[in-house]
């Protein structure tokens, strides 16, 4: 479906009054929609992902909704960071509301919100708020543990054209929303990062004055692992292609490129060097021409590196070589959220018929 149109928002919202789903672009991902507050359709996304039922859900709002609707209890930090950070890549945990169907929060107390701020899934939600309940349950627009969609092509390619899609262009940020569990603040006195995004806890410390949490840093005693809320894209297997990927440092990976290479093997590299020993195929004709290597120079800017981070994968996925290899980045704090998702996307990685997950 073409880019933007008042047309396409009409269908969109219709659909998600009837209860069906829609693919909107967000800042960080594609996500698939569903009205947050109808059960039967929060149903149709879990079955269309192939996601687990107790895999919550995060919920979208506009700007200036009424947090109170969908959540209690919340704590004054709370306003600190929606001012801070909304619109914008940051999703609060807090207590949810009676509003919040069990189906949303894996039949957890707690939720997970937050306010995107692409212009079109804003306008999106505007316009269901008038309709509908103006909230939209949607987790990326993928099959479960596959590499997150960044662009509306990669939403077809993983669902076909029966989906109705947004087309907001190319997402900003590229790598899901920082969490930040705002639920047991009462008893920890700090929030805790779940997971890394764009939102970083130095950010996050410039706005409350002190830093987050760490998972690690709350006591692990069996009472503090119970009430941890579970959260999108925790799972140690997660953004994961079908070929095998493997994390390797700029030694290594020279080494096991030549090695792989002189066994007859076919390679696909996301390295920060623009030069390889071997001449490298033109990204995206691998398949095609049977090339040897396929290589694509990645962004030495953290931030630019995870806006195409996914996109990159994919190109790399495509070119089905025997293993993907990807040169390590830095280990500093801005490359937290890089780290985070390639980390996952190796240990998930090697689905496809004949092979076998990387080392």
């Amino acid at each position: 479906m073409a880019k933007g149109g008042k047309e396409q928002l009409r269908q969109a919202v219709d659909a998600l009054v009837r209860g069906e789903l829609v693919a909107l672009p967000t800042e960080t991902v594609y996500g698939l929609g569903a009205d947050a507050a109808n059960p039967d359709a929060v149903a149709k996304i879990f079955a269309a992902k192939g996601r687990p039922a107790d895999h919550p859900l995060i919920v979208h709002i506009a700007k200036h909704a009424d947090l109170d609707q969908w959540t209690v209890d919340i704590p004054p930090a709370t306003r600190k960071l929606t001012e801070a950070f909304w619109p914008g890549p940051l999703t609060l945990i807090l207590k949810k509301s009676s509003k919040v169907p069990a189906a949303v929060t894996g039949g957890q107390a707690t939720v997970g919100i937050r306010c995107p701020a692409h212009p079109m899934a804003q306008k999106l939600l505007q316009e269901f708020a008038k309709a509908g309940s103006g909230i939209i349950a949607a987790p990326s627009a993928n099959k479960f543990g596959h590499v997150s969609p960044t662009t509306a092509q990669h939403v077809r390619d993983e669902f076909g054209e029966g989906l109705l899609v947004l087309d907001g262009g190319a997402c900003e940020v590229g790598i899901e929303s920082t969490i930040l569990d705002l639920s047991r603040m009462k008893t920890l006195k700090r929030p805790v990062v779940l997971r890394p995004g764009a939102i970083t806890p130095e950010m996050i410390r410039d706005v409350l004055g002190e830093m987050p949490l760490q998972p690690d840093d709350v006591p692990a005693t069996r009472t503090s692992a119970a009430k941890q809320p579970r959260v999108s894209g925790s799972l140690a297997a997660h953004y994961a292609p079908m070929t095998p990927l493997k994390l390797v440092d700029v030694v290594a990976l020279q080494k096991e490129m030549d090695a792989r290479l002189a066994e007859g093997h076919r390679v696909a590299v996301l390295a920060f060097s623009t030069k390889a020993k071997v001449k490298p195929s033109p990204v995206g004709v691998g398949v095609r021409n049977a090339r040897r290597l396929v290589w694509i120079s990645a962004d030495a800017d953290a931030a630019g590196y995870a806006q195409s981070l996914y996109a990159n994968l994919r190109t790399l996925d495509a070119a089905q070589t025997q293993i993907i290899l990807v040169e390590a980045p830095p280990g500093l704090p801005e490359w937290a959220a890089v780290n985070d998702r390639l980390g996952r996307a190796a240990v998930g990685s090697g689905a496809r018929e004949g092979t076998a997950p990387s080392a």
